[in-house]
């Protein structure tokens, strides 16, 4: 078959982006396009997790250089000459303070600004435990983060060893005056506030884009689920060698497969359970074996669930039809759920035997990682002793009923919430689960108000250290323990120290005291640490893999692709 559309890359997946702007989003169908319309300061250099390249910034700051001072807390960033926003107007020092500015202080709800909150200001949030916003938050971000000539110069309390890797994937770059003219913050401290912890829709860049990348954004059509891009021809760099990017999200998989096999998308979204459907497909190759840093799938447990309007608890009670609000604050309900998973049945016909059981929230592939850490066990005859006790017993004598969650077209996950629901249900008949797939932004915003009692969801790495993984899941003011009300202060206080444990040998010493809480507490489920592959047409040349990428190895950096 002849290359079709040479000068297009189509890309099918199943998750449509939830926004746009930057510092808002969170996750990583959005993070995926954002990073191919915008630029941080830094990139991975290549398939690199652990070295950087200057991409809005024109060099890299490091002790060798003199731009990363002896002490670790004063990085001087010099900016790129030449650099223009999709409309024309040139990139300043200043685009790049307010654009970090923004990003630390607009500081949504269970959003991405914790990653650079912590290291420049010396704290989590913005705002307190009960939502009142911090006065000197401005003034510490101001002070932290300043313009000197044709550099940006960032002044740490104290060291932070990851922040070139956060640098590399979140400090993007928008444009002030852009923003300032369609509404968005004018950098001015006397407005900060009206624009921390917004709605997602109040932002002017939540479904537009002005960027500085290697693409533009032609359209975003919600109804029918598509993203186009189109080349940036004013790119600093030389331009891509593609004219047109268009991401479709499809949500069946038969339906992405006869795609690729009609040669009509380059590459599509292929989870573990379908890898025989497109193994021999003509003119398509498989790259197996592809490392991740991720956690992923795992299920959540909510605390504290969200009863306003909420259909996935029943009747709110332990009554048999439905759950009470607190439902898995009892450690035994966690527990019996913890054995209720195949683990290895799950590796086995879900992934290939492709992986290995997950022992904490830190992955094999990061430091961190205790491997002597033990694990849950597949075991219905525990599963059924925790669920005798919980509650008092009621648990067992009531029964229980609610619904779980996951978002559609993701087959693993779907798989999970199946056998979890029938290992639990044929416990006692009176357990009764509902599996249920919603769309991706619907998945989103229940997960974001607490809507959803269980729910099947993944963490890839921000940045490549266990902190990335260590603080979203087991701190407190983390994104995952945020939404579900799970606190517990020990384990909030060896994530502190773990982040500024400047000792390998220690630091590994307090990541394994919190892995040991993790497995005790059981506030969620790991279940493997895996490898991925990517399926796509033999026409497509340029794609590399790293890990660190969003929507890696589905998604990519589209400037380095080409067809023939």
């Amino acid at each position: 078959m002849p290359v079709k559309n040479p000068d297009t890359y189509t890309y099918a997946t199943i998750s449509d982006a939830d926004s746009l702007d930057p510092a808002w989003s969170y996750d990583t169908a959005s993070h995926h396009h954002i990073l191919n319309l915008y630029e941080p300061l830094f990139g991975f250099d290549g398939a690199s997790t652990e070295k950087f390249v200057g991409l809005v910034a024109s060099q890299v700051p490091s002790r060798a250089n003199g731009l990363l001072a002896a002490d670790g807390r004063t990085y001087k960033i010099p900016i790129r000459k030449g650099i223009k926003f999709h409309d024309g107007t040139p990139l300043t020092p200043e685009d790049v303070r307010y654009s970090l500015l923004r990003f630390l202080l607009l500081d949504r709800d269970a959003g991405p600004s914790w990653m650079l909150i912590e290291p420049l200001l010396g704290y989590h949030s913005t705002r307190d435990e009960k939502g009142r916003l911090n006065p000197d938050a401005f003034k510490d971000a101001a002070k932290a983060v300043q313009v000197q000539g044709d550099a940006v110069v960032l002044r740490l309390p104290k060291p932070f060893a990851p922040l070139t890797s956060i640098l590399a994937s979140w400090a993007v770059v928008v444009s002030k005056d852009w923003m300032t003219k369609n509404g968005g913050w004018n950098g001015a401290e006397s407005t900060w506030a009206q624009f921390n912890n917004p709605k997602k829709e109040s932002s002017p860049i939540h479904e537009k884009a002005m960027g500085t990348g290697p693409w533009k954004l032609e359209r975003w059509d919600r109804r029918t689920k598509e993203v186009l891009f189109v080349r940036n021809d004013g790119y600093w760099r030389k331009p891509a060698k593609l004219a047109r990017v268009l991401v479709k999200s499809v949500n069946e998989f038969s339906t992405r497969r006869l795609m690729l096999q009609a040669g009509d998308v380059d590459a599509i979204y292929a989870s573990a359970p379908e890898f025989t459907q497109v193994q021999g497909l003509p003119g398509v190759e498989i790259v197996d074996g592809l490392a991740m840093v991720d956690m992923n799938p795992t299920a959540f447990f909510t605390f504290k669930i969200n009863p306003s309007g909420n259909p996935n608890i029943g009747s709110g009670k332990l009554d048999g039809e439905g759950i009470p609000v607190d439902f898995f604050n009892d450690v035994d309900v966690r527990k019996g759920f913890a054995h209720s998973v195949d683990y290895q049945g799950y590796i086995k016909d879900v992934f290939r035997g492709q992986a290995t059981q997950a022992t904490g929230c830190i992955p094999k592939t990061l430091p961190g990682h205790n491997p002597r850490q033990a694990a849950h066990v597949f075991d219905l005859a525990k599963a059924k002793a925790h669920f005798q006790k919980a509650w008092g017993g009621q648990v067992w004598e009531k029964g229980f009923k609610f619904t779980m969650t996951f978002n559609i077209g993701n087959a693993p996950r779907q798989t999970l919430g199946q056998m979890i629901k029938r290992s639990v249900e044929s416990l006692n008949p009176k357990f009764q689960i509902d599996v249920r797939s919603v769309e991706w932004p619907t998945f989103l915003d229940g997960y974001r108000a607490s809507k959803f009692p269980l729910f099947l969801m993944g963490w890839n790495a921000d940045f490549p250290d266990a902190h990335s993984f260590a603080f979203p899941m087991m701190h407190s003011a983390g994104d995952f323990p945020a939404v579900q009300g799970y606190k517990n202060e020990r384990a909030d206080a060896l994530v502190a120290a773990a982040a500024g444990e400047t000792n390998p040998a220690k630091r590994k010493q307090l990541y394994a005291k919190l892995q040991a809480i993790e497995f005790e507490d059981v506030p969620h489920l790991v279940i493997i640490d895996s490898t991925r592959y990517r399926t796509q047409r033999t026409w497509v040349k340029g794609w590399q893999h790293n890990p660190m990428f969003p929507d890696a190895p589905y998604g990519t950096y589209f400037y380095t692709l080409w067809k023939e």
